[in-house]
């Protein structure tokens, strides 16, 4: 008889990637819970998605310290999805995970790059280094965990061919930041979530760190503007901006 599949608790369901996460979980046919705050219930925006959800069988509890103990007890992986202002927040709830004591595996809020082998400068506000923290309490606590490291995000980035402040890709002028031939990879979230669900029964993925990076969305700078200029069928004039410039730019806007 095969195995039945993970009970799953989402963590931050109202969020792009948290409501994509959510999606998929039920499209595996995982039993899906969303632990949410009661101010969503009074957005427009994220009551659509909380009705869509609990349509296709996500299962709600509110957030609550007693709800969340009771939300652990009936589930067997947790997955968190909250925005990077909140990860320390993740400390009360690695906490809760330890005294529910029934969690064979969590997935802390990253799906980013690597906060152990990623600086930005000096300029990254401990961006990363609290995401590292968190990673050291999950183990520290001895929880089981999995790590998604799943670099840029398509959506936040693409729509605007990587212009800080435009909505659309530019059709005259583009800045290109470095020399325009470092890779990135940019992932849709709905890849990220069924990629992040297909894992969490896989013993293979317990304790690791996984990277997602399809060949085919690897690219550089130079190549998204190739790529572009082939659909506009006009060349735009390239503006490269030195790694100097730009921190000069950044703090001079941060100081401002």
């Amino acid at each position: 008889m095969a195995e039945s599949k993970s009970k799953i608790l989402i963590i931050g369901v109202t969020g792009n990637l948290g409501f994509e996460l959510a999606k998929a979980s039920l499209n595996a046919s995982h039993r899906t819970f969303g632990l949410v705050r009661d101010s969503a219930f009074s957005d427009p925006n994220k009551l659509q998605k909380l009705q869509f959800l609990s349509d296709a069988g996500m299962e709600i509890f509110k957030a609550y310290e007693e709800s969340l103990i009771e939300a652990l007890k009936q589930v067997d992986v947790v997955i968190c999805a909250v925005s990077s202002k909140q990860v320390l927040d993740q400390k009360s709830l690695v906490a809760a995970i330890k005294r529910a004591g029934c969690i064979k595996r969590f997935f802390p809020s990253e799906f980013g790059l690597d906060p152990d082998k990623t600086r930005v400068s000096h300029l990254d506000h401990n961006f990363y280094s609290r995401k590292a923290e968190i990673r050291r309490l999950v183990e520290a606590e001895g929880i089981p965990y999995t790590y998604i490291c799943c670099n840029f995000y398509t959506s936040y980035l693409l729509p605007s061919l990587v212009q800080p402040g435009l909505q659309a890709p530019p059709r005259d002028k583009v800045c290109i930041f470095g020399d325009g031939n470092v890779k990135g990879v940019f992932v849709k979230e709905s890849d990220v979530a069924a990629f992040t669900i297909s894992t969490v029964d896989d013993p293979r993925t317990l304790k690791k760190v996984l990277y997602l990076r399809p060949p085919g969305n690897t690219l550089s700078m130079n190549e998204l503007v190739d790529i572009w200029e082939k659909k506009i069928g006009k060349n735009l004039e390239r503006n490269y901006i030195s790694e100097e410039v730009l921190l000069k730019k950044i703090h001079g806007m941060w100081i401002a």
